[in-house]
């Protein structure tokens, strides 16, 4: 195919001129009256603009897609194809407008189309990205025998030969340093929502409701060295080694404390727009019957924003086991079992980057636990996925 830019730029002008050429047939077909028409110049004009623009651009991708696989190259003819569909269906539109025409029907399902291609897109690609793991995830079951994948407690690849790839030291630091991270955000984050929400006046709630979001901005490798310069000193000084947890500044505590300041406005912020959607109504009715405020926001606002608050907390349970930087400079890389917080540990993320980087072969196991880590991974926050779908629609059941 010949310059896709050059294309794109002659579907776009043939779309501009079938435009007005569109308009100008509906006002002449309206006899200078388009109350005569059962649909607005516009609606022709739009009408005419997709009908140009859409099949030459279903064809462009068809076509892209069958010399990817096929290995060829474009030629002229194709070229022409996706011209001639454009000019063919800006005619046939040119041609179709009359009095009676709907436009806006044909518009409207043109819309409809890319509405559907848009959604087909969306799970075509997680579709792909399951069967890119699952097929590499095959390729390393192969190789290395999948008892000791999921239950060896050792991870320690050797690319020379004898890795042991066990994924459970792995979980372990994922699930730990997660749920530090959340027992820090959640409560913080709902608490301040529900202070916002209900008691802070407008004037500060205009000033700390933007500066906790502030947080949601800020790069995570300013988090890791936040972590790994003041934060893990501080752990190390001021409790691990007075306690005598050991004197490491990377730990799981590191992390999870870190972690858990960056997920405090994913959580503050949702639970504050669920907690203000709850209607009034339901807290008049409450203080009518001789509640008290806090009454009123524990027994009747909590539990019927509880469907959104959980949708938070799923939020940040998700970000916080696919984060990767904070957990390679405030935690460590170190694969081990251990309930000592002060300690090092990686997660599954960390171990897939540090598997795929470099000059490796992607034929060795040592490399391909990458994929079997990623989709076992994936299969996790799916199983959450669905038990919180179930928590919230037992709960919204009960409040709607």
């Amino acid at each position: 195919m010949q310059s896709l830019t050059t294309l794109l730029f002659v579907i776009l002008a043939l779309a501009v001129a079938g435009y007005f050429l569109a308009k100008s047939r509906a006002l002449q077909v309206a006899g200078g009256d388009i109350r005569g028409l059962v649909s607005l110049p516009s609606q022709h004009a739009l009408n005419t603009v997709l009908s140009t623009v859409i099949p030459p651009l279903a064809a462009i991708l068809l076509i892209s897609l069958y010399l990817r696989l096929t290995d060829g190259n474009g030629s002229w003819f194709f070229t022409l194809v996706v011209i001639g569909l454009a000019v063919t269906g800006m005619a046939l539109s040119l041609i179709g407008i009359k009095q009676q025409a709907r436009a806006r029907t044909f518009a409207e399902r043109w819309i409809m189309g890319l509405l559907i291609f848009a959604s087909t897109i969306a799970i075509m690609t997680t579709v792909g990205i399951v069967l890119s793991m699952l097929s590499e995830t095959i390729n390393f079951f192969g190789q290395y025998d999948w008892r000791r994948f999921f239950f060896s407690t050792e991870f320690t690849p050797r690319f020379q030969g004898d890795s042991e790839l066990g994924i459970l030291p792995l979980l372990w630091g994922t699930l730990y340093v997660s749920f530090i991270a959340l027992s820090f955000a959640v409560p913080i984050g709902l608490f301040a929502a529900i202070y916002l929400s209900e008691y802070a006046g407008h004037r500060l709630r205009s000033v700390a409701k933007p500066a906790i979001e502030v947080l949601a901005g800020i790069p995570t490798i300013v988090y890791g060295l936040f972590a790994l310069f003041i934060v893990g000193p501080g752990l190390r000084d001021y409790f691990a080694q007075p306690m005598g947890f050991g004197d490491s500044a990377i730990s799981v505590m590191t992390a999870g404390l870190v972690m858990g300041i960056m997920l405090i406005p994913f959580v503050s912020s949702l639970s504050d727009d669920i907690i203000n959607a709850v209607p009034q109504s339901m807290r008049d009715g409450s203080l009518g019957l001789g509640a008290t405020k806090s009454e009123t926001i524990r027994q009747v606002v909590i539990p019927a924003a509880l469907p959104g608050i959980i949708g938070a907390g799923l939020l940040a349970t998700s970000r916080a086991i696919g984060e990767t930087m904070i957990v390679v400079l405030g935690a460590g890389a170190a694969a081990k079992l251990s309930l000592n917080p002060f300690e090092a540990m990686t997660t599954v993320t960390v171990k897939i980057v540090s598997q795929l980087t470099g000059d490796t072969d992607f034929a060795s196991p040592e490399t391909l636990v990458a994929f079997a880590l990623g989709l076992t991974l994936f299969v996790i926050t799916l199983g959450l996925n669905v038990f919180a779908l179930y928590i919230v629609r037992k709960y919204r059941e009960q409040y709607e």
